[in-house]
């Protein structure tokens, strides 16, 4: 009779078990950058998110925090530098130059590649908007360096690494990647992932301007005109103070006007979990959760939705999270604020109807107050 191996099985090594190496031409690589999105005259609020996390991250290090502006020169770049130091920036690192009116992405990875490899910063982040991951993707891949896409926390290891967690395997689970040989070490960050800091009227600091290494006839791609979508319908859910959704628990796509009247009732946005999108229910830009739209309303109602952890880490910023759901055990109960176990569909008209009596046309606006 043969006897079982009693050896203890390898395990497969973890961040614990992988040391780290930095070569030599990144010993020297210091300080915190965050890209500030500029686009016709507009700051992305979420450059102003990045700074205040970027200002953690520079503290523990015990280093500067730089923001990045690229544009055209003039007016809006002035104003963009300003906005840095207002929100927490030690320095800002400017390049102008007409090419810049525009994003493109020949030019925009150009600037940036190029300030990094001159003034060697240790961390980049950026927004992950539709510019950001496109302007990202390119820089992380000319300096052959990581890139963490849409973290959803960010820290700073013992040894000074940073720490960049993420969503993975479709949101059932969450990883913290290491960049541990490279330099700089960058990641992307959604849109109200982050709190936004607080603003401080200062001086303007040390800036240092930095010139492009492309003239116009060098960009292959060229604008032909700008069209704004300022008055699409496309929902601003990202930004909305408050927000009510459904989920499958509603049980048919007609039912969804159930939260359409709610969300009208109280002048709120309206949106909805992944399965709704995945069966045609409604537009993708209305979907909630990871692979969706990240909100931190003031105040969240969630009917009908379980709250599966790609769901969870979309809204768990929000300051007042209301769930609906006839199930008890549901997960959304787990970090919901306030837990109603009803029949959604039931209960929903029933809410409409005691808002709208309640609430006057200009008593809504002040709900989120």
């Amino acid at each position: 009779m043969s006897t079982a191996s009693q050896a203890t099985p390898r395990l497969a090594p973890g961040r614990s078990g992988v040391k780290k190496e930095l070569p030599d031409r990144f010993k020297d690589y210091r300080h915190v950058w965050v890209f500030l999105e500029l686009e016709r005259g507009n700051v992305h609020p979420v450059s102003f998110e990045l700074l205040g996390e970027g200002r953690k991250l520079a503290d523990k290090l015990e280093v500067q925090l730089a923001g990045v502006v690229l544009g055209p020169p003039g007016e809006m770049v002035e104003d963009a530098v300003a906005e840095a130091f207002a929100y927490g920036a030690d320095l800002v690192y400017i390049v102008e130059a007409p090419p810049l009116a525009d994003y493109r992405n020949e030019p925009f990875a150009k600037a940036l590649t190029d300030l990094v490899n001159t003034h060697k910063p240790e961390i980049l982040l950026l927004g992950a908007t539709t510019l950001g991951r496109d302007l990202a993707g390119s820089v992380a891949t000319t300096l052959q360096t990581g890139l963490t896409a849409d973290c959803t926390e960010l820290d700073v290891d013992s040894d000074g690494s940073l720490a960049a967690t993420r969503p993975t395997f479709g949101g059932s689970l969450l990883c913290t990647i290491y960049t541990l040989n490279y330099r700089p070490q960058m990641a992307t960050v959604r849109p109200r992932v982050m709190p936004m800091p607080q603003r401080v009227d200062k001086p303007v600091g040390r800036v240092m301007r930095h010139k492009l290494s492309l003239v116009e006839d060098d960009i292959v791609t060229k604008v032909l005109g700008f069209l704004p979508d300022n008055q699409s319908a496309m929902a601003n859910l990202a930004y909305a103070d408050v927000v009510v959704a459904g989920g499958l628990g509603l049980g048919a796509a007609e039912n969804l006007q159930l939260v359409k009247n709610l969300a009208r009732a109280i002048g709120a946005e309206h949106g909805c979990s992944r399965p709704l999108v995945q069966k045609g229910w409604m537009p993708a830009d209305r979907q909630i959760g990871q692979t969706g739209k990240t909100i931190r309303p003031k105040l969240y109602i969630a009917a009908g939705i379980s709250g599966a952890i790609q769901h969870r880490v979309g809204v768990e910023g929000a300051d007042l999270i209301v769930a609906i759901n006839t199930d008890p055990n549901a997960p959304i109960f787990e970090f919901a604020h306030l837990g109603i176990v009803t029949d959604a569909i039931r209960f929903l008209p029933a809410l409409t109807e005691a808002f709208t009596r309640r609430l006057s046309p200009h008593s809504r606006d002040k709900l989120a107050s």
